[in-house]
């Protein structure tokens, strides 16, 4: 059971494992883009391609769901980024229980959002887990993790494709031992647990009067989606890429402009100076710094909004 890009690698280490895939359930194909096109997943997409019949419930809980999937009298049900909570029942139903590769080190970060958020808050290491799946939150038993390295240049994408191939390897590696039995969970710990709800429009909004680095870690975290932004003269600015710049040592107000070169845009934070590398103005594509000065003048002295309230 999985969904987007993350299942992906997953879905392919199971299919070339000895073990039967007697379904892959995934969320409805669903409108995007411009046009609307409906769409489908990405697992949908992987699970095609490998000939394994595709389910697709709007909603997993609904009785007829539930019964499709009783009659296929799993032993094991796997997880991995689904998107929908799954009812009692159906985690009563394999033999072998339902296990979820999740992609932080649990207790920290559990929700929809690890991986946004390690990288927003400055974490230098995060993770898989496989775990037991109960009726709370992510706070079944974990069977197994693996750790992985955060460094500067990732971004939530970059570090979304390493974990997906890393939940993929512990999965194949762990699978033996929940099929023989000879795995033993071990208990969360309540007191270190975390979590990293889904993002909001708020969470995406540059607050100038942050420290640099918070800023340049959202700007890292929300890249490539959903984005950080800023906002001046009324006018939505996304920006995708940015560094601190520690040898520029004039000081104004937060969000003031401070200088304007074609390889930066410098902007005073709370603590510190962002320089924008990559931005992409509303209606435009992404574009680095020199290109987007080549259309619109930017002079020092201009202001970015700190917050949204501050627009109101």
């Amino acid at each position: 059971m999985g969904t987007p890009d993350f299942a992906v690698p997953s879905l392919k280490t199971l299919a070339e494992s000895p073990h039967e895939i007697v379904t892959v359930v995934t969320q409805p194909d669903r409108p995007k883009g411009r046009g609307r096109t409906l769409t489908p997943p990405p697992v949908k997409i992987a699970a095609q391609d490998l000939k394994i019949p595709v389910f697709q419930p709007e909603k997993v809980r609904a009785e007829d769901a539930l019964d499709k999937l009783a009659a296929l009298k799993p032993d094991l049900l796997i997880t991995a980024a689904y998107g929908q909570i799954l009812p009692k029942r159906l985690l009563d139903l394999p033999s072998l229980g339902c296990i979820n590769v999740h992609a932080s080190l649990l207790p920290r970060w559990r929700g929809g959002a690890p991986i946004h958020r390690a990288i927003i808050e400055g974490d230098k290491e995060t993770g898989v887990t496989i775990m037991r799946m109960v009726e709370a939150l992510d706070a079944g038993d974990i069977l197994s993790q693996v750790t992985v390295p955060i460094t500067e240049e990732d971004t939530a994408g970059t570090l979304h494709d390493k974990l997906a191939e890393a939940g993929a390897k512990l999965l194949s590696e762990t699978l033996p031992h929940i099929l023989s039995g000879d795995v033993q969970g071990t208990p969360q710990d309540e007191r270190l647990a975390t979590y990293a709800p889904n993002l909001t429009r708020e969470d995406e909004q540059i607050d100038w009067t942050k420290p640099a680095r918070q800023i340049v870690n959202q700007i890292r975290g929300l890249n490539p989606w959903p984005v950080a932004f800023t906002t001046s003269e009324d006018k939505i600015f996304k920006i995708w890429k940015a560094r601190i710049d520690d040898e520029y040592s004039v000081q104004d107000e937060p969000g003031t402009v401070l200088s304007v070169t074609n390889d930066a845009i410098r902007v005073q934070a709370g603590k510190g100076i962002v320089a924008i590398q990559e931005i992409q103005p509303a209606g435009k594509k992404r574009m680095s710094v020199e290109a987007f000065l080549r259309g619109k003048q930017m002079a020092p002295g201009s202001r970015f909004l700190v917050s949204i309230s501050e627009g109101m």
